[in-house]
């Protein structure tokens, strides 16, 4: 059996969230010059937790006071098998090679969904900068119970406050006019850079040139390869499902009801603690989904969560 190398991997987010810190590996260790996210070994008896407090403090010089759980991935090089835990790290105490002396041969920040101004990178980290491009807060369109004007106008001025990804959802509608709804929504997040996945209906995500395809948990159960477009994701009601997304190379996954729903008020749903649980050891993005408010967004990510999804909070 292939001995497995636990790694904890930072991923360091500046207040804004959209900055991430890459470092340079020193001469001496293997893949010198190559960039990677700051991190190392998991010690015997250590968790990954202490390890990647420990790793930074004696690398960037650096006390973590905020850090989660995000994702993890495993990767083969041809001297280890390592499994990454990626954690992010949201607040510390000290500057980075000023408390303590830099163990990098620099370190450089990048903006998350642009083409990194650094190389060469280690490989295993390329599903980590496309992760990190995905916006973390979902709206799920509800015209179909909201009404197509009222909806696109709290479209746009979701935009304008910041929104950068819509599910377009209304799947009651018949074909037509949902092919209109979705240009329409197209033309809006056009106008704002924001991304557009269309739900379950891949003919419609390609004639309205969508930026991808948003699969139920049906879709996902019928799918054998991931279909061909640039962002891919799935609902998921169970870690099963959510590795399944992950052995299909999807790019992330909703999960939930967390709460309580008003289509449901007197489901408890999973709850915080069953939304960690179902998504410790992810490898894809998972945005948690029912009964949330844009308040809840740094509990779900202290929970595990990359973000949010909402139908009727956005």
């Amino acid at each position: 059996m292939t001995k497995v190398v636990e790694v904890a991997a930072a991923v360091m987010l500046r207040a804004d969230g959209r900055e991430f810190l890459l470092a340079q590996r020193p001469e001496g260790k293997v893949y010198a010059g190559y960039w990677e996210f700051p991190g190392g070994k998991v010690e015997p008896g250590e968790s990954v937790r202490a390890a990647l407090i420990r790793e930074l403090h004696e690398e960037l010089g650096i006390t973590v006071t905020a850090c989660a759980p995000w994702l993890t991935r495993q990767f083969t090089y041809p001297h280890a098998t390592v499994r990454l835990n990626f954690w992010r790290v949201t607040a510390w105490q000290g500057e980075i090679g000023i408390t303590a002396p830099l163990e990098h041969s620099a370190v450089a920040w990048q903006t998350a969904g642009k083409p990194a101004s650094v190389a060469p990178i280690l490989p295993a980290n390329d599903p980590i900068l496309k992760a990190l491009a995905l916006p973390t807060t979902m709206a799920i369109t509800n015209a179909e119970a909201e009404g197509t004007e009222r909806q696109l106008e709290r479209l746009e001025e979701a935009l304008e406050g910041g929104l950068r990804l819509i599910q377009v959802r209304d799947k009651g509608w018949p074909a037509a006019r949902r092919l209109w709804f979705a240009e329409t929504v197209i033309c809006l997040a056009r106008n704002h850079g924001a991304l557009v996945v269309i739900n379950d209906d891949a003919d419609i995500a390609c004639r309205v040139g969508a930026d991808g395809l948003h699969l139920s948990a049906a879709g996902l159960a019928a799918c054998s390869q991931r279909p061909d477009f640039a962002w891919v994701g799935a609902s998921c009601h169970s870690p099963e499902e959510i590795a399944r997304a992950g052995q299909l190379g999807l790019d992330y996954s909703l999960l939930g009801p967390v709460l309580p729903t008003p289509t449901h008020p007197a489901a408890p749903g999973i709850g915080w603690a069953g939304f960690a649980e179902t998504v410790a050891s992810n490898t894809l993005p998972v945005l948690a989904l029912g009964g949330l408010q844009p308040a809840l967004l740094a509990e779900a990510q202290a929970h595990g969560a990359h973000g949010i999804a909402l139908m009727r909070g956005w």
